[in-house]
């Protein structure tokens, strides 16, 4: 006899096409399946919403029920792959705020077995804890397997559809403090900052749209560090890049040669492309004489140059000209802080699993880690983008050691400084392109519930060392609150 609890929740499940559509569906029908043994039934369709129109007739099917009389105990957001936070912000605002439906995401965690991120569900969740916080939309969470199954799996469940009253705008953090600082991290903050004065972030193109995280405000910039923004257009990119001259880009294939295996097998059209746009950001940084770069690095550079930016923009960071994906400006100026404490490249990485149960997390991104954090054990391979086909990507390990992690935070529109200590470990590579699994100087799920709650940006900077005490002092001569995560 089914299981019967009287709940009754809306169900919409986002997902992307570029992502492993049939391990998508297998992971959605698991997790209906578990909603159906914790007693919970489900208003709206069972296919994944690929597209906008897809997600908002989906929304007119529940919305339809719950203004018709039917109860509708949530509104519970599966979901199954990475997306942006659009939609997800759209209906906080447009359905469940106005009908006083409280507003749940589910998060499907993905096995790591080093091939591709078939999923990445974590990340769309940490985007769109970010995007709801800047929002003032509250909203309960979970990340948990589905196929797990069990009394626990449905205790949360039925707890995400009887939340507490939360309150109808989402606190401001609790975790934030003032900064802590001696005077060893006071001299290495000067020295940081006094290269930062007067210095230049260049930001290529604009951030994808549903990407609030990777937002900026020049002004503060300016108040902060002294620094500005100068904008490139995208299409000069291309431009440039189209007429690298081929003895100069002849020249960077063969540095590249010399450190990544396997360049003679990818699309030899394509990896020409990414060398030349290698040689474009080069011109971009000379040209404007920026010490970091921001770029969006997709969907164009795939859609309408024809190759990936990843590589390029790992070799800008091998160079220290920090540069960060999707044109996350703060998360460049981040990238240049750490640098210049660790003298030596810096990262910039989305947290893309978190595994309470073994306390480690994931650090991962498409494949743009400068080469220097390669792990000697592991050769540096070059490859594909696993979505769009196409190289050049880095693809290897990162070496085990200490690292620290920070974000400059506008996270729920409060400044701050983040700042968290973790060690690499070696493991087996959890996923294809660059990752690393870490152990936080906190446990895993507190750092989870601290990442989600306070509705962190979904970027992390990280150096190898200690640098915590100099980012403390540069927080006090900012004026800003540490929000340390680990």
């Amino acid at each position: 006899m089914a299981l019967t609890t009287g709940l009754t929740m809306g169900v919409a499940a986002l997902a992307r096409p570029t992502f492993d559509v049939p391990f998508a569906e297998q992971m959605k029908e698991s997790a209906f399946a578990a909603l159906a043994a914790a007693g919970i039934e489900t208003v709206g369709p069972r296919e994944l919403l690929f597209d906008r129109d897809a997600a908002e007739k989906a929304v007119a099917q529940i919305t339809a029920a719950a203004d018709g009389g039917r109860k509708i105990d949530a509104l519970l957001i599966l979901q199954v792959t990475f997306t942006d936070a659009t939609m997800i912000v759209k209906l906080a605002k447009d359905v469940t705020d106005p009908r006083g439906i409280p507003l749940a995401i589910w998060a499907l965690p993905e096995p790591r077995i080093g091939g591709r991120l078939r999923l990445n569900a974590y990340c769309g969740l940490n985007l769109a804890a970010h995007a709801l916080g800047r929002a003032g939309a509250s909203h309960t969470w979970l990340y948990a397997d589905p196929v797990a199954g069990g009394a626990a799996l449905a205790d949360e469940l039925r707890a995400l559809a009887r939340p507490a009253s939360p309150a109808k705008q989402a606190p401001k953090s609790v975790r934030a403090r003032a900064p802590r600082v001696t005077p060893e991290g006071e001299a290495a903050a000067a020295r940081v900052l006094a290269k930062l004065q007067g210095s230049k972030i260049t930001v290529v193109g604009k951030h994808p749209d549903g990407f609030d995280t990777c937002e900026y405000d020049d002004d503060l910039l300016q108040r902060l560090a002294g620094m500005k923004v100068e904008t490139v257009q995208l299409n000069q990119v291309f431009e440039r890049a189209k007429g690298a001259d081929a003895a100069r880009v002849a020249k960077v294939r063969a540095g590249a040669a010399a450190e990544l295996h396997g360049l003679d097998e990818v699309n030899q059209e394509q990896l020409d492309k990414s060398f030349r746009v290698f040689c474009a950001l080069q011109d971009v940084r000379n040209e404007t004489n920026a010490k970091g770069l921001a770029v969006r690095c997709w969907p164009e550079m795939f859609t309408e140059y024809g190759c990936a930016a990843c590589g390029p923009m790992a070799m800008m960071n091998q160079d220290r000209v920090p540069s960060a994906c999707e044109a996350d400006v703060n998360g460049s100026i981040t990238q240049l802080m750490l640098q210049e404490l660790a003298g030596e490249p810096a990262w910039m990485a989305d947290l893309v699993d978190i595994t309470p149960a073994n306390d480690t997390a994931v650090l991962w991104h498409c494949g743009l880690a400068p080469l220097s954090m390669r792990d000697p054990e592991a050769d540096a391979q070059a490859t594909i983008h696993t979505n769009r086909r196409m190289p050049l990507l880095h693809q290897f390990p990162i070496k085990p050691g200490k690292v620290t992690l920070a974000r400059l935070s506008r996270a729920k529109n409060e400044v701050k400084l983040m700042i968290a200590s973790a060690e690499v470990v070696r493991a087996p590579m959890a996923f294809t392109g660059c990752s690393g699994t870490v152990k936080f100087a906190k446990p895993a799920g507190e750092v989870e519930r601290t990442i989600i709650e306070e509705g962190l940006e979904h970027h992390f900077a990280l150096a190898y060392g200690d640098h915590k005490p100099a980012l403390e002092a540069i927080a006090k001569q900012w004026n800003l609150p540490v929000l340390e995560l680990a």
